[in-house]
């Protein structure tokens, strides 16, 4: 390789680099909302969350049973163990309010407003 050519690649490397860095910051950045399953109740029972932002919706099962976080009008579904915690990424919510509730558990039911 002739030695001209090796700043250049120096210079294309660093540049990578540095965008991975920009990525991950980007990534620290994005809101996380909380919310916590347990045997048939969702807390908080209306998660708020940024409207037109993106955000992490990280989810904890601290109960006994399996659950899954679900919303046909949001077409997001999470099945959890019980005592892990999991997490669902959303790109972007218009504002407005949607239903979620627990599929194991028909009675827990929840409402996700964003604004």
């Amino acid at each position: 390789m002739p030695r001209s050519s090796r700043p250049f690649r120096l210079a294309a490397a660093v540049l990578v680099v540095a965008s991975w860095g920009a990525m991950s910051a980007r990534a620290d950045d994005m809101p996380v909302i909380k919310v916590e399953m347990r045997d048939g109740v969702i807390l908080p029972a209306t998660i708020e969350v940024p409207a037109n932002t993106r955000f992490k919706l990280e989810i904890s099962n601290t109960g006994q049973s399996p659950v899954e976080f679900e919303s046909t009008e949001l077409k997001r579904e999470k099945a959890l163990a019980a005592g892990s915690t999991s997490a669902i990424v959303f790109r972007t919510l218009d504002p407005g309010t949607y239903q979620v509730f627990d599929d194991f558990h028909p009675e827990a039911k929840a409402t996700l407003v964003a604004k």
